[in-house]
Formats: structure tokens, sequence, C-alpha cells
């Protein structure tokens, strides 16, 4: 064998070289995946909702409903009238102190003093874990990081005003945003990171940066991030109208010449991410991939909250450059868009500037137009969360590969350079086409804050043979009997909108991504027919063969499940389910799951189940709580 010029020896370590950096290039910019959604928003209970609001163009903006404040006492058309709102409208989530505080473990009276806010978040990222079929508490003792945009103080500023004799030992802890992220990590028992972020109305897409910073840094290996607001008090929107800010016409007119200001909103969103090479070794739902972000300060603009189209610019581009890049790959912006001719026209020019400005030294060779939207249209201005619903949104158009319609869009701002910037907005749903779905989500609050996040689609996931299981086991559970009907509905539900889920993805991931609660069902079955049967059985109260129920006993041994391609016997804590075996075994794994037993699934093999899926979430108990009247 002839021994290698040094000219190809000299190549081959210049290639080797190369791929080292490359590597080590990678290996400083690793995707991050969002494997978990929840939302709360004005029109949409859940994420079906929401994009069913999204893809037929419903606007979700009401008069202000009556439980936040005597609106004919605080409204007047005049801008000028002292103490006075201009503004009958806005976006608001029903039943504001209605809560499941037993769920929790929180008391009555504590949880009387908890902000609705922080209220809203626990529920929204409880079914945020559980979309993304993480069992919460398997996250005890786990580097779990938790940021959540929040800036609103209504209802401190609400029991601040009562009789001091109202004011109880839960009123800081109740209130303060560091307790928001505080009380989250607490309940699941993580050790990552928790912070709360006020940047106005960029806060949490901030949070979002900071949670995909924290997840490169290797700080956390899981990141809840939320976004959060609710409107109680009738003070901050005086405030705002006092300072022009809000529509008069209480809609929100992005982009429009008829645009005269935000509309209030309130809401919650919740994402779960993870280090995308994780999420695709443990087979999680990956729902998105986070490319790149990025944050700055407008500096010492021509004023505290006037945007800075130069900042703007600054940001997206490091947005990109993070995510390695070129302006014309991305394909559709959701901007934060919030309806003043001013704000609207410097984000668009901004936009323009970095996506393509035909005619200009800095010309992009694009070869289509950049779709840009805005959600607040629909749902209005979510303030702290504003940037967790754009995100969402686009999230959601992702999965469904289709643009929703932009609403309002009558008469373009002609502030805009519309002919001059390679920018179109989608009036009617549209297909998503490109090579490579990729979108960037804006956000600047008025404290100077700017955030961008670049997204892109989810890799399909991987395919593999499977073992032909003759038998399955459904475990479901709930800490009442109402609620485990209610969620024994709820699959109903999903299973005649999905009538072809695979079996095995669908036990899997209620075996494996759900706490175990008192009140326990099991079902034996081998078919997703025969699964919803069964279920109908159970809310008939008809016995069937496969159904066992029951109430768990705090002393039932826990037990070790491993799926294997060969058949091991069975120890006193740990069963092994082969094909062969698996319907010997089964029956008495549910019985020990309804007596009380904990169960811990394993598939070393990777032959039982393709990847986790998306299942209905727990049905909260809620009860009305609201503060404690005065003694």
């Amino acid at each position: 064998m002839t021994e290698a010029s040094p000219t190809k020896r000299a190549l081959l370590a210049i290639q080797q070289l190369q791929a080292k950096l490359e590597a080590l290039e990678a290996e400083k910019h690793p995707p991050i995946a969002i494997v978990g959604m929840g939302c709360r928003f004005p029109g949409a209970e859940t994420l079906d909702d929401f994009w069913a609001l999204l893809h037929a163009g419903k606007d979700a903006i009401t008069e202000i409903p009556g439980d936040r404040w005597n609106l004919d006492q605080y409204y007047s058309p005049d801008p000028s009238a002292a103490g006075k709102m201009y503004t009958r409208h806005g976006g608001f989530v029903p039943h504001l102190h209605d809560f499941d505080a037993a769920f929790f473990r929180i008391a009555p009276r504590e949880a009387a003093s908890l902000d609705p806010q922080q209220r809203l978040l626990l529920e929204v990222s409880w079914e945020a874990l559980e979309q993304a079929g993480i069992s919460p508490h398997r996250l005890l003792g786990q580097s779990v990081g938790v940021f959540v945009g929040i800036c609103g103080i209504d209802y401190w500023h609400q029991l601040l005003q009562q009789d001091p004799s109202t004011i109880d030992a839960y009123l800081t802890t109740g209130n303060t945003h560091s307790t928001a992220a505080g009380r989250l990590s607490y309940l699941l028992g993580s050790t990552g990171p928790s912070m709360a972020i006020d940047a106005a109305c960029a806060s949490s897409l901030v949070a979002v940066h900071l949670a995909y910073q924290s997840l490169r840094q290797r700080e956390c290996d899981l990141a809840i991030v939320g976004g959060v607001n609710r409107i109680l008090s009738p003070e901050m929107m005086v405030n705002f109208c006092k300072a022009k800010m809000l529509s008069a016409t209480g809609r929100c007119h992005s982009f429009d010449a008829s645009a005269d200001g935000f509309v209030r909103s309130e809401g919650c969103g919740v994402v779960v991410l993870k280090r995308l090479d994780e999420a695709l070794g443990d087979r999680n739902f990956v729902q998105a991939v986070i490319l790149g972000s990025a944050t700055n300060h407008d500096g010492r603009s021509s004023g505290l909250t006037v945007p800075n189209g130069l900042a703007q610019q600054a940001v997206i581009r490091q947005a990109l450059k993070q995510s390695r890049l070129e302006p014309q790959q991305v394909s559709y912006l959701e901007a934060h868009g919030t309806g003043t001719v001013l704000g609207d026209s410097i984000e668009l020019e901004a936009l323009g500037q970095v996506f393509g400005a035909s005619g200009t030294d800095r010309a992009v060779n694009r070869p289509e137009p950049l779709w840009i939207g805005s959600v607040k249209p629909n749902i209005g201005h979510l303030e702290a969360a504003s940037g967790m619903a754009g995100l969402i949104k686009v999230v959601l158009a992702l999965q469904h590969q289709t643009l929703p319609p932009h609403l309002h869009l009558r008469q373009p701002n002609p502030k805009i350079n519309w002919a001059q910037l390679p920018l179109k907005v989608p009036t009617a749903p549209t297909p998503w086409d490109a090579p490579r779905r990729i979108a960037g989500v804006n956000a600047f609050g008025f404290s100077g804050a700017n955030a961008h996040v670049v997204l892109t689609e989810a890799p399909a996931p991987e395919s593999a043979p499977l073992l032909p299981y003759p038998l399955h086991l459904l475990t479901l559970s709930a800490r009442t009997e109402p609620a485990l009907r209610q969620l024994v509905e709820r699959y109903v539900q999903h299973l005649q909108r999905h009538p072809n889920f695979p079996i095995a993805d669908l036990c899997w991931t209620a075996n494996t991504g759900r706490s175990p609660l008192p009140q326990r069902l099991a079902i034996l079955t081998d078919s997703l027919p025969d699964l919803l049967q069964k279920l109908h059985s159970v809310l008939q109260g008809t016995p069937a063969p496969g159904i066992l129920q029951g109430r768990a006993q705090p002393t039932a041994p826990a037990l070790q499940i491993h799926y294997t391609a060969a058949s091991q016997p069975p120890t006193a804590s740990t069963r092994y389910l082969s094909p062969d075996t698996a319907a010997g075994q089964l029956p008495d794994i549910a019985t020990a799951f309804v007596q009380g037993s904990e169960l811990t699934w394993h598939d070393g093999d990777r032959r039982y189940f393709q990847q986790t899926v998306a299942l209905p979430t727990y049905p909260f108990q809620r009860q009305p709580c609201g503060p404690i009247p005065a003694p």
C-alpha cells in the first residue's frame, strides 16, 4: 500500500481539523427543542382552541367584564377626562378567581392571597409538562430551570387598598414576582435556576432567551418558560389612556392606516424546553426547535418608551448570527405589532432593513417576500405574556404548515414603505411553503428592552421496528372521582378526533407522563377501538373485563416494569414484559396500580413505543378563591 503524499496528508489533516472546529462550533450552538406547551388565552382554553381561533381569523376582544370593575364609573369617550379611560374593551380569560387550590396543596386562606397570575401560571405549567409527556413528580431534585415573564401588580394593589386587618402572612409570598417562579420550582422540588423577568412587554421572550442560554450552558437540563398577565384594576388602564397608548376603537389594527393604539389583554403561555439531542434520544414529542435568540436595549434613544429601529435591527441580526442563518432563509416573522402608527412603522422598517430592502445597498436576495403577521389583532396585547403568545402561535403554524390570517388589515399603514420592503401579510389561511420553514418572533417593551427568537419546524421522528405486543395497559389517575371522570371524557373526545393514534405511544405517554394520584383507573386493551369502547363503559358505569378502578393505598409496593424482547422471570419488585409474557403479567400490574403501587416504566430495547404524544391534560376542579373579607 503506497504512502499518501505530503500534500494529501496535509489536506487530510486540514479536513480533520475543520471537522473538529465544526463539531466545537455545533457544541457552542446546540439547538433547543420545544417539547411541551400550554396556554390560556382570550377565546382559547387549550392549544387546539388557540389554533382554531387563529385559523378561523377570530377576534376574541370583548367589553371589559363586570368582575373587573364598574366600567361605566371609569369610562368616558373624552381622553382628557380626569380619572377616566376612553376604551371599553380588552382581551380576558374567564373565571378570574377560580382555582384548584387543593390540587396544588395550597390552603384556602393562602390561595386567597395568591395573585391570580400565580394561580394561572401553576395550572398552565402543569398542563405544559403533561403535554410534553413529562411527569411532574419525576422532576423532584432535578436540574429544571424556571423562567417567568411577569410585570403586573394589580392584585397586590387591590389587597393593599383593603382594610389593613385583611393583611395576612401570605400577602408578600403571594404577590411578589420572584415567588411566581419560586413557587413553581418549590412545587416540583426542582433545583435549577429560578427567576422572574420584568422587561415590560418583552418579558416572556427575554425569559425564553435566558432559558435558551441556560440550557446551552448546561445550567439546567430542562426549562419551563412562562409568560403571564392578569388585568384586575382600572388604574393601569386609566394610566395607559392618559399616555394615549390604547386603542379608542377597542381593536388592534396592526400595520393598518387606522391603527390607533393597542388593546390590553391577559392570559398565560408556557413552553417546556430541552436540548434537542437529548429530546430526540428520550423520544420526546419535539414540537419545534429554537435555533437562536438575542436581547438588547434601545440605549439613549429619542425617548424611554419610543422604539429604536436600529436597536431592533441589531437584536434580530444577533439572533440570526446565533442561529447561523442568513436573513433570506427566514420565511415568516411574527411581529410585535402593537397597532400604533409610529411603533408599527419603526418595527417594519427595521424588518425591511434586516430581511431585504430592494433598491438599497443592504438588499438581500430573497426568492420570496417575507411573510409577517401579529397575534395581537386576534387576542390583544398580553403585555408580559405577549411574546409567549406569538411564539406559541408560530409553533402551531409550523406544525400545521399554515400561516393563519392577520386580522383587521384593510388599508396598509401609509407610513410604512410597502413598495420598498419585501414584506407580505397573509389575510387568509396560507400554505407555508418553504424548503425549510424558519420563523422569527419579535418583541420589545416600553422600558427599551428588545428580544428576538428564531425557530424552525421539528425534525421528523426516526421510525424503528417495534415488537408486536398483543395487550397494552392504560393507567389514568386523578385527585378526585369527578376529576377522574372528566379526564376519561377528555380521552374519549381526544380519541374520537384522533382515531389512528398508535396504541403503544398513547399508553406509554399516559403511563409515564403523568403524576400518580389517589383515584385510579386501569384499562387492559388490545386496540384503539377496544380502548374507546371501554372508556365509554367507564362513563356509563357498566362493568367490563379489563377495567379496574379504585383508590390508591399508601402501603402498596412500587414496581419497576421493563419492556424487553426476551422473556425474563419476574422478581418481587420487577416485571419484564415481552410480547410473549405481556398478556400474562399486565393484569397483575393493573391490579397493583389501582391498589396504589407507583409504576416506573422502562423501554431499554426501544422496541415498545415510537415517541411520546400529546394527550389530554388534567381537568382542574376549580373553586372560587377570592380575597378574604375583613373580619
